[in-house]
């Protein structure tokens, strides 16, 4: 098991990352709470991982934190909850405010999620009350990025949006909303997903 990877980050389109370490370079998918503090490309930063392995692919997830990690391999336990879901699930909420609807059984602000209807969020809701821990928040070099990936940042948002299980037409119509002159990807996509989970 690959369990924590350090390098240089070589290229970044979300939900993609290309980590480059020792010469060897690791295709990687984040949720977009390690893309907002990703730092530029060309900067050394430590991922921690999760590798998936299927009939057809070996996949290597990657996470800012052991925190996030954690979320992520209990959350990919829960029945009928698979890698993507999870990522889009830490793409939309951070692990305080998960940990708090699950305690308090808020199904409102789960179903808000990509993916997660009502049945979905209650059944998080039951496995997950035991799963849930504290850990340290640490693991990333850097801060905030302003590059982008050498496209347009509104349709890497948009193409973001889409990848996490949200439907293109929507993805469009709600990052058109925001006033996206002079953002980087990374906080379109922020100010979308902040967007979509208050409606």
């Amino acid at each position: 098991m690959i369990g924590r990877l350090r390098g240089v980050l070589l290229e970044k389109r979300a939900p993609f990352l290309l980590l480059d370490v020792q010469g060897v370079g690791y295709e990687l998918e984040a949720p977009m709470s390690t893309f907002y503090v990703l730092p530029e490309m060309g900067a050394e930063v430590i991922l921690y991982t999760h590798l998936v392995v299927r009939d057809d692919a070996h996949l290597l997830y990657a996470f800012a934190s052991e925190k996030e990690r954690g979320l992520f391999r209990n959350l990919i336990r829960v029945n009928g909850v698979g890698a993507k879901l999870g990522l889009a699930i830490l793409s939309g909420i951070e692990v305080e405010s998960f940990s708090r609807c699950v305690h308090e059984g808020d199904t409102a602000s789960l179903t808000r999620l990509p993916g997660v209807g009502k049945k979905t969020a209650e059944r998080l809701i039951v496995e997950m009350r035991d799963r849930l821990f504290e850990g340290p928040r640490e693991g990333l070099v850097g801060g905030y990025s302003q590059v982008g990936s050498g496209q347009a940042p509104v349709s890497d948002a948009v193409s973001a949006l889409t990848a996490l299980g949200y439907k293109p037409q929507e993805a469009s119509r709600i990052v058109r909303q925001l006033n996206t002159e002079g953002l980087a990807t990374e906080e379109i996509i922020r100010q979308a997903l902040q967007r979509m989970l208050k409606s």
